[in-house]
């Protein structure tokens, strides 16, 4: 069986609609629907009573999100509800001095500006850098950084226009400045190889909702093993201490992995269904993935610049993009070629003053090629 007709059997997404929205929620394949209607059926026939073979998925879970990663040890993986809560744990527990000063790229998600922006009240400065303009925006961000900087926090891609930027050399620019390195990866997990020892990142964040074809409400958090006493927690319930099932004993500890982050009852249902894609992720292979996504963008950015008047605001270089094609037309608004898109029934996504697409690898060529022509179609009229 060929690749395509191969990941049609794990995507049964409607004849009707051409899904390029990845980057913003993903539809599930087969495995993790069949995973959670499992799950549910269990549920309705005997309710909690395999708990205990429930708590090894999550453990399962939390190794695959290692192998994701290349973390050092399960142990460093927390499962919280979203991105912005690893952030605020983050922001909210380091210790900060009235002067320290935190640097980010301008034009970040506002998961990964705001908390850092609500520090002020601190005495902490927030320096954003543009980096849509710049032939060079790791240096620029390296050089915003003095002897005040306390933390480099930044998106492996940006969300609206898509673009790449080297971590490898940011974590190695933060190390020697003794800079802590948070890399909010939610944009490449599941597209791209990551590394974090690699990376030299001191916190990793991802929800699991995009790229890694799971569910909302349910993210990695990887905090390095140094740094995971340093962080002081404001959540506190029984899933976090050392002996989280044993609920007779009345001094309690907190666990000293990543499941201190975790304050309450898990999200099972969740598990249950990031489990299932991840696992979808790592059988295909992230090599395959990643090749197979960087061809499709590859092809989306070349054949969209070959039509008159389209504008193309994610960089074509390989290295400084991954699933993300952003563009715009000269006459036509973007938010008409967007709403068009979304009638026509291509799925698509309003961002950074242009049109959005983002296909993942079991995305077919022939759907590219009908969208491809379709936006030719429409800026030409």
């Amino acid at each position: 069986m060929g690749q395509a007709k191969k990941m049609q059997t794990h995507f049964q997404l409607d004849e009707n609609i051409i899904y390029l929205n990845h980057a913003a929620v993903a539809p599930w394949p087969k495995v993790t629907r069949d995973a959670v209607v499992a799950f549910a059926n269990e549920n309705l026939h005997l309710g909690a009573k395999n708990y205990p073979q429930w708590t090894l998925r999550e453990t399962g879970l939390r190794e695959k999100l290692r192998r994701l990663i290349n973390a050092p040890s399960s142990d460093d993986i927390a499962l919280l509800k979203s991105t912005s809560e690893g952030l605020s744990f983050i922001a909210y527990g380091l210790p900060w001095e009235n002067g320290d000063n935190i640097v980010l790229p301008a034009g970040e998600f506002p998961s990964n500006r705001i908390v850092w922006e609500t520090l002020h009240r601190f005495g902490v400065e927030t320096r954003q850098v543009d980096i849509k303009h710049t032939a060079d925006p790791e240096r620029d961000l390296i050089a915003a950084m003095d002897d005040n900087t306390r933390l480099l926090s930044c998106s492996s891609v940006q969300y609206s226009n898509g673009l790449r930027l080297d971590l490898v050399q940011l974590g190695e620019a933060c190390r020697q400045h003794e800079v802590l390195f948070c890399v909010d990866a939610i944009q490449s997990l599941g597209v791209r190889r990551f590394d974090v020892a690699e990376v030299k990142a001191d916190f990793v964040v991802a929800d699991g909702h995009k790229w890694l074809l799971g569910p909302e409400g349910l993210a990695l958090f990887y905090c390095s093993e140094a740094l995971r006493d340093k962080l002081e927690l404001h959540e506190y319930g029984w899933h976090m201490l050392a002996h989280a099932g044993d609920f007779s004993q009345p001094e309690w500890q907190i666990a000293a992995n990543a499941q201190r982050f975790e304050c309450g009852s898990p999200n099972m249902l969740g598990t249950v269904a990031l489990d299932a894609s991840l696992g979808l992720i790592l059988d295909t292979g992230i090599d395959h993935i990643e090749n197979t996504v960087l061809s499709n963008t590859a092809h989306l950015l070349t054949e969209l610049g070959k039509i008159n008047g389209i504008e193309l605001l994610t960089p074509r270089e390989d290295y400084r993009h991954a699933g993300i094609v952003t563009f715009r037309h000269e006459h036509t608004p973007a938010e008409d070629i967007y709403r068009a898109m979304m009638l026509a029934g291509m799925v698509c996504a309003a961002r950074g003053g242009g049109v959005r697409l983002s296909p993942h690898f079991h995305t077919s060529e022939q759907q590219l090629e009908n969208t491809l022509r379709w936006i030719g179609d429409f800026v030409g009229k």
